[in-house]
């Protein structure tokens, strides 16, 4: 009869671990200890961060600046892009103007509250509390709604699009810029093609995945750009038609007789810069235009344009290699090569495609710095955004004001990164 067996009959799983396999455990041990604590530190810098107020560039012009915002619908058109077919289209006009110097207005918001809240719920809290300012600390230039500067009689208009998905207050750096050199410059959101647009009933628009190009490849990418890019085009005539009105009669009275029609340019980032050259194409009513860092589409890269053109390229267009890159500089050399007059082409070394916008100083330093690590742009967010606010007053100046063709080369004199590719 066997004895009963006790707890020292049975072998210890501790004696059996190899020292190595020890010494592994508490090293990975320590790792993760390790990973745990520099997360959190990471976490606790981001906050930081997020919760310090900043301030944009200062306008370099001597204009007080002013914004103000409409909402338009464009009752002759339904939007097809809406999930009613009988949807109209509406559109959220932001507009940054000259302003009278002494002012009683308030400060605008960045962005207003109902807007930050709903970009938040979009975007994720990760994005929106970690990788990005808070937008209620970003502070603008302009005053709301003061009266238009009576310096002038009227003042030169230029149409400002966003590119993709992008708000049009990722552009105020250079529109408070341009407004303090004596411009008006008009941005519009449009439900479906903006990431998100909130009306002033509360009502918000989120763009469908599908609608965004981002998510597309080949063929794909390419129906759907074909089918945005008339819509964007249409938008951009309908507010100039509205602008036009707005200065017969303006109901409020701001603006009326405050638009110089006849000296009309655009200027757009990205799949605006596509719309740019589209719409100046389309319609003689522009009178100068310019594409940032966008890739051309549509009739213009057929048929040419007749206008005085810039495109501002960032060191990515340079080292496009793949035949997708490829086609797009050839498309960009071909309508520049047809201009008849006023063109320029030049290259922002160290800028990468969102160099141009404020999103260069609104997201993390550190998410950047990190990009830069591997090579996405060089070039510092502030100055970035000073290189581009020259160049587009500059080319603006010149044809929309007729300063001298000579002034074109200040912003090259000025910034060593502007390079021109082709005069």
């Amino acid at each position: 009869m066997s004895q009963p067996r006790t707890l020292s009959d049975f072998p210890n799983p501790r004696r059996k671990v190899p020292a190595f396999a020890r010494r592994l455990i508490k090293g990975l041990a320590a790792l993760a200890i390790l990973a745990v604590v520099g997360l959190a530190i990471l976490l606790a810098l981001l906050w930081r961060e997020h919760s310090t107020e900043i301030t944009l560039p200062a306008p370099t012009g001597h204009f007080a600046v002013g914004r103000t915002t409409y909402t338009l619908v464009n009752n002759a058109q339904t939007d097809e892009l809406a999930p009613s077919s009988r949807a109209k289209r509406e559109l959220v006009v932001w507009i940054w103007y000259p302003s009278a110097a002494a002012t009683s207005a308030a400060a605008v918001e960045y962005l207003p509250a109902p807007w930050r809240s709903a970009c938040a719920q979009y975007s994720g809290v990760l994005m929106s509390e970690f990788f990005t300012r808070d937008l209620s600390l970003v502070r603008p230039h302009s005053t709301s709604d003061p009266e238009v500067s009576p310096e002038q009689r009227s003042y030169p208009v230029v149409i400002m699009r966003a590119g993709g998905g992008a708000l049009t207050t990722d552009f105020t750096t250079l529109a408070e810029d341009l407004a303090s050199h004596g411009y008006i410059v008009v941005g519009f959101d449009a439900p479906y093609r903006t990431s998100i647009v909130v009306f002033p009933d509360k009502r918000i628009v989120t763009r469908p995945p599908a609608y965004d190009p981002e998510n597309l490849q080949g063929d794909q990418a390419d129906r759907l750009i074909n089918r945005l890019l008339p819509m964007w085009t249409s938008d951009t005539k309908f507010v100039v038609s509205q602008l036009e009105q707005m200065n017969a009669a303006d109901p409020s009275g701001k603006f009326t007789g405050r638009l110089d029609m006849q000296r009309l340019g655009m200027f757009g980032h990205s799949f605006g810069g596509a719309t740019a050259l589209q719409f100046c194409h389309d319609d003689p009513r522009c009178k100068a235009g310019i594409d940032i860092d966008g890739a051309p589409y549509g009739s213009v890269v057929q048929e040419g344009l007749k206008q005085p053109f810039m495109f501002i390229l960032s060191d990515h267009h340079r080292e496009l290699s793949e035949p997708a890159g490829r086609q797009i500089m050839a498309h960009i050399e071909s309508i520049y090569q047809r201009l008849p007059n006023g063109r320029l082409l030049i290259t922002i070394r160290g800028a990468n495609h969102f160099s141009f916008s404020d999103q260069m100083l609104l997201k993390s330093h550190y998410v950047i710095r990190m990009l830069r690590m591997f090579g996405f742009g060089s070039l510092d967010g502030r100055r970035g955004l000073g290189i581009t606010a020259e160049c587009v007053r500059t080319f603006f100046d010149v044809y929309l004001k007729n300063a001298p063709a000579s002034s074109l080369n200040k912003p090259s004199q000025h910034y060593p990164e502007v390079q021109f590719v082709l005069q």
